[in-house]
């Protein structure tokens, strides 16, 4: 079954931001299919890692419709937050992942650790895991990372989540000040698919 070429890939995500970034990644020749068409709630989410998250997501929605899936687990790690939000990152921003509400907290966590911290670089991450599988089978689980910093306020509207105050290493403009393609070239979530495209 696996090894012949995949032609239809259910995306195990009910944010349509992410939904559209990953769409322009993958190949044309696939039919894709989101979870929201077939109304399914995300499963709980309550791996340790984004790798455990992930393969929670597309085993979860690959059972649920028989389809293979491929699922990610994305957040954003602040060094002198201890690596917060994480995997909390959606979670930051309420029952509704509301991210204007998430990003205020980075910046209130940022105060309570360091009253200067607009002074210095904060060294952050972006990071995602993407993982395909089918049924109970993983078919494949990889990691993309992207270095970058801080910025000192929100930025930008484009993009989705934490990216207005994402600012990408050897960049000056925030991912949320950045255009759709110029974005898709260097983030996390290309990185990873530049990993898993050999399995599509």
């Amino acid at each position: 079954m696996l090894n012949k070429k995949i032609k239809k890939l259910l995306i195990g995500t009910n944010n349509k931001g992410k939904l559209i970034e990953i769409k322009s990644l993958l190949p044309k020749h696939l039919k894709i299919l989101s979870t929201l068409k077939f109304k399914l709630k995300s499963p709980r989410e309550n791996g340790k890692t984004f790798q455990e998250n992930s393969l929670i997501k597309s085993r979860y929605f690959s059972k649920k419709t028989k389809l293979i899936c491929l699922a990610d687990d994305s957040g954003l790690e602040i060094d002198i937050l201890d690596k917060r939000p994480g995997i909390y990152s959606a979670r930051w921003g309420g029952k509704q992942s509301n991210f204007n509400k998430a990003i205020k907290k980075v910046f209130r966590e940022l105060d309570k650790k360091d009253k200067n911290w607009k002074k210095k670089k904060v060294v952050a991450r972006f990071v995602c895991a993407l993982s395909i599988s089918y049924l109970d089978k993983k078919i494949a689980c990889v990691v993309g990372k992207v270095e970058g910093r801080i910025s000192k306020k929100s930025r930008g509207t484009n993009g989705f989540g934490y990216d207005p105050i994402f600012i990408p290493n050897k960049k000056k403009k925030t991912f949320g000040e950045m255009k759709p393609s110029q974005k898709y070239k260097i983030d996390h979530r290309y990185k990873a698919f530049k990993k898993i495209k050999k399995f599509l």
